[in-house]
């Protein structure tokens, strides 16, 4: 048996089809591809790590409960972005239009977009250099608002559209300004 500390990439072509069925085949499994392509297979993450991601997802859905603007999604959502990469951040939002927008095949597949707002978590085995490029990457791809949460630096690099990313240290809270409008998302458990 092989350990992963790491993402694996591998240069496999597949066509879009091919790559779903990849992933439903192998649901123990997480993957990604870069903009070229290039498979990559996600190991998971550890207890700690997990918590928090569950406890992000709890929040957001707590908050899209009450105001139904939109599709909160896990990091086992999928989407093909624009530059061809499927991406799967640890959290997600989609506006309700975005989602009526799309018929139920692409609802039922990787979504054909970028989310409105993306979260990644950091977790140890997450090399920071690599996160913030995909961070970027969701950016430049149509993400209005993304979010790197570093709960070993207790850190959040904030990404905007056509802005510099903000770097916060230790907040307790962060909003989810007018992408996720009266959402505050509570640090304690995170940090």
């Amino acid at each position: 048996m092989v350990y992963l500390s790491t993402p694996l990439e591998l240069e496999l072509q597949l066509t879009d089809e091919q790559f779903f069925e990849l992933c439903h085949k192998h649901r123990d499994l997480r993957f990604e591809r870069n903009a070229q392509g290039d498979l990559i297979i996600m190991p998971p993450t550890g207890g700690l790590t997990s918590n928090r991601n569950a406890d992000l997802i709890y929040q957001l859905m707590v908050w899209n409960r009450v105001k139904k603007l939109g599709k909160v999604f896990d990091s086992s959502g999928g989407f093909k972005l624009p530059n061809g990469a499927n991406r799967s951040p640890d959290a997600s939002f989609i506006s309700l239009q975005k989602w009526h927008n799309l018929t139920l095949e692409q609802q039922e597949k990787f979504l054909p977009l970028a989310p409105d707002f993306a979260i990644e978590l950091k977790s140890p085995s997450d090399k920071l250099s690599d996160v913030q490029k995909k961070m970027e990457e969701y950016i430049d791809n149509g993400v209005k608002l993304g979010w790197l949460i570093n709960p070993e630096k207790k850190e959040v690099e904030v990404y905007r559209q056509e802005q510099k990313k903000e770097v916060l240290t230790n907040p307790k809270t962060i909003s989810g300004e007018d992408i996720l409008p009266d959402f505050t998302l509570d640090l304690t458990e995170i940090f």
